[in-house]
């Protein structure tokens, strides 16, 4: 298979920070800025700076003794959890681009930017296969930006199979990773039992929480009609309709409807969403959408 994210856009993914408006409580150290303090309230210690810090913590009064820039330290840096729930079932392999093979190049371009940035990543993906236990087992914890050629690798070992277990996958992820970070989750979301308990799940461990809804061109905007032969991707389940001109445009209207409800939903929650086709050009999502959602800057 293909690398996942070309060298040169991987170049322009290190320039990146994931954001996050909740300060981390992670008890390892990292890169990240968190509430707590050290032994003392009024000073922890000295470091050199470094051009891009925040230059309201220089010690301006040893500047002047020792002519050399120093940054005062008041609070431990903690790494930022960061995990992605990604959708490996059936319906994903979909598409003439597959949402899934979209789906991991938005993985592997979240977790470098994590892992360029010092945070801890975890990918799990979801229905879980007993073929897949161990790939997964190596997808967890991942830490430092030279574990990222390792962490494509895995990625790209990544199959869609089976049924999504939506809710059931998220309220998992809820209770393992208690810790609030930044949880990004990749699906199309067309579970019939819908996404509602899941997402809930998520937003009460106060995590921050990027929804990204990755469609097909032929599900956003189908071109078939007349007397059609439809087929579920997961369960196999086959219909026979007959879909005219009239009845596109519903469908049409009604996935407008759908995504829409989804979006709104996010929103009463505190969550980011986004909405992407599968053969949207990859730049074009990471540099641009992603960056005015929220995501990175």
């Amino acid at each position: 298979m293909a690398a996942l994210i070309s060298p040169d856009l991987l170049k322009r993914l290190e320039q990146l920070q994931l954001l996050a408006r909740r300060r981390s409580k992670s008890t390892a150290k990292g890169e990240r800025r968190s509430g707590a303090r050290g032994q003392s309230v009024e000073f922890a210690d000295y470091r050199n700076y470094v051009p891009g810090d925040d230059l309201r913590r220089i010690d301006w009064n040893l500047y002047g003794r020792l002519d050399r820039l120093f940054l005062k330290l008041y609070e431990e840096e903690r790494e930022l959890p960061v995990t992605i729930f990604l959708d490996a079932s059936e319906s994903m392999s979909f598409g003439q681009v597959p949402k899934f093979d979209f789906a991991r190049q938005v993985a592997a371009a979240v977790g470098y930017v994590a892992l360029c940035g010092f945070d801890r990543v975890t990918v799990e993906p979801f229905p879980l296969g007993d073929d897949q236990v161990g790939l997964v087992g190596e997808l967890r914890q991942v830490r430092g930006r030279k574990s990222s050629i390792r962490f494509f690798e895995n990625l790209a070992k990544l199959k869609a199979a089976g049924t999504s277990e939506f809710n059931q996958a998220l309220r998992r992820g809820a209770m393992k990773h208690r810790a609030p970070g930044v949880s990004v989750v990749l699906s199309d979301f067309l579970d019939p039992a819908g996404y509602e308990e899941g997402l809930k799940s998520l937003a009460h461990r106060g995590s921050e929480i990027h929804a990204v809804q990755i469609l097909s061109s032929e599900e956003l905007e189908p071109s078939a009609y007349g007397d059609l032969k439809v087929i579920d991707s997961e369960t196999g389940a086959e219909q026979e309709v007959t879909f005219g001109k009239y009845r596109l445009k519903a469908y049409r209207a009604t996935v407008q409807n759908y995504c829409q409800r989804l979006q709104d939903f996010c929103r009463s929650r505190g969550v980011r969403y986004q909405l992407t086709r599968s053969d949207t050009p990859i730049d074009d999502l990471l540099l641009k959408a992603m960056r005015t959602g929220g995501m990175w800057r």
